[in-house]
């Protein structure tokens, strides 16, 4: 998010400065990607890592800042309620082993949490969304006691007052109000980090959009919340109700909400999805830095523009663009969707599908946008949360160019080859490539995903006992086969 947060209100007057200097980080901004020689240099990936922290019931631990507190490994941060934690791994280069590198990052990471949360009786989850949780968990108490949340919590309720109303349909249904944004908590993820040069960007981000509705549908792990059976990426629908800042009357208006997959396939570079982020939403979090960004790009330097990634950070699309001043200034691709598990192995091969289907499609993505309508991308990306393997994909067929309708599980090991294309011309090793996409073939063979396998076992230990104890046997079962790390298609359903 850029500049940190020590204020909880801002006046009028902090709004019209930010905004004023919003717009200088925007003229700033094209400025810098003008430059023939800005953000250049090979091509990079890093990852962020949501997961939730649960007693020996199984039941959520609120104790991020103690556990943080024990802990030697800065790469952790606390995360919005009081039972998240946050891992930001190092950047590594793409070519060569980046997944190996990014999972000995996450392994480590997490074996030092699991380590300090034991002092105070605590396992980690590392689900899209634990399936013990109860409103109860999720009041405004939840909240991690840290003035950016707080502000964060203030400025949303502050455009939209009315309550947040979540409402998904699904084998249950689920409708329920909430006074806070705590309940966006309840979603964690695995946050890919795609380094783009400017001139490809546009192409890549296409391509990006285009990726995320198959490589959803082979990633579903988040198939409850509050006890009902949802969507198989409930999160998808979790997250943008959750922190929704339209009222009734944006919403009728169909204005964009802060989490959205988009409106069209973009065609001005990053600058388009920057310039639209400050026009479409407003200021929340109103922290000037001390830069004057104008002046440092007129006198050659690059600038940090604090700003424009503040506002950035408050805009959660599912795919977004990062401006990073470091390494002489680049920019990033963002990829949002994938949600955190069920093992280290199962997000290493949701990564490889992610970014190497991306790279794999941007040398065609211009004909293929010709014959794929924007609204089709994100109606696959819907029904691919809703459904997972079974959800019906509209493709482009390879041959005749035309619009094909087939389950995503039909569908993905014909995308598989592309993605395996995509990573290799990268210059990731090809075991490392073959190592990974060989697991989303196994989800396929098996038709399981961690979203389906939460079903089934749940639908066994449902027919002995009541829903919540079933719950929290299911997740019992699945934190020992996570921490013990074979991929989830390998998992039984009876124990």
């Amino acid at each position: 998010m850029g500049r940190a947060i020590d204020r909880e209100e801002f006046l009028d007057d902090d709004y019209q400065r930010f905004s004023l200097r919003l717009q200088h980080c925007l003229i700033a901004l094209r400025e810098l990607l003008g430059r023939p020689d800005f953000g250049g240099g090979p091509a990079s990936i890093g990852a962020e890592l949501e997961f939730a922290l649960v007693d020996a019931d199984a039941r959520p631990l609120p104790l991020n800042h103690k556990i943080i507190g024990e802990t030697i490994d800065p790469r952790i941060t606390v995360e919005l309620d009081r039972f998240n934690l946050e891992c930001n791994m190092a950047p590594t280069s793409l070519a060569g082993r980046p997944l190996t590198f990014l999972g000995e990052e996450i392994d480590d990471a997490l074996h030092e949490v699991r380590r300090a949360a034991a002092e105070h009786g605590g396992r980690i989850a590392v689900i899209g969304i634990l399936p013990t949780l109860r409103a109860d968990d999720l009041q405004s108490s939840a909240m991690t006691d840290h003035p950016r949340y707080r502000a964060l919590s203030t400025a949303l309720r502050r455009i939209r007052q009315e309550p947040f109303n979540v409402h998904i349909t699904g084998e249950d249904s689920l409708e329920i109000e909430c006074d806070d944004v705590t309940y966006e908590g309840a979603a964690t993820s695995l946050q890919i980090h795609l380094r783009v040069a400017p001139k490809d960007f546009s192409a890549i981000f296409n391509a990006t959009q285009l990726a995320t509705g198959p490589v959803l549908a082979a990633a579903g792990n988040s198939p409850t919340f509050l006890g009902r059976r949802l969507w198989d990426e409930t999160r998808v629908a979790l997250f943008k109700q959750a922190v929704d800042d339209r009222d009734a009357r944006g919403r009728r208006a169909r204005r964009t909400a802060r989490v959205s997959f988009g409106s069209d396939w973009l065609a001005g570079g990053a600058w388009e999805l920057f310039a639209q982020a400050v026009a479409l939403h407003e200021v929340l979090l109103p922290v000037l830095s001390d830069e004057d960004p104008l002046a440092t790009v007129m006198a050659g330097r690059i600038p940090e523009l604090e700003e424009i990634r503040m506002h950035q950070g408050t805009v959660w699309s599912w795919n977004r663009p990062i401006y990073d001043s470091a390494d002489g200034g680049h920019l990033r691709i963002e990829m949002r969707a994938l949600p955190a598990g069920p093992t280290t192995v199962d997000m290493l091969a949701n990564a490889a599908f992610m970014v190497g289907l991306t790279l794999g499609l941007a040398p065609r993505i211009d004909s293929m946008l010709v014959r794929l309508p924007f609204e089709q991308a994100k109606q696959n990306f819907y029904r691919a949360a809703q459904t997972g393997l079974d959800a019906d994909i509209r493709w482009p067929d390879a041959t005749t160019g035309l619009l094909r309708c087939e389950t995503a599980r039909a569908l993905i090991p014909k995308l598989l080859p592309v993605a395996r294309e995509g990573l290799l011309e990268a210059g990731v090793a090809s075991g490392e490539a073959e190592a990974f996409l060989t697991v989303i073939e196994g989800r396929i063979a098996a038709h399981q995903t961690g979203a389906s396998w939460q079903r089934r076992v749940l639908e066994k230990l449902e027919a002995q006992h009541e829903r919540r104890h079933a719950l929290a046997m299911m997740l019992e079962r699945y934190l020992v086969r996570s921490e013990a790390g074979e991929p989830v298609h390998s998992w039984p359903i009876d124990d």
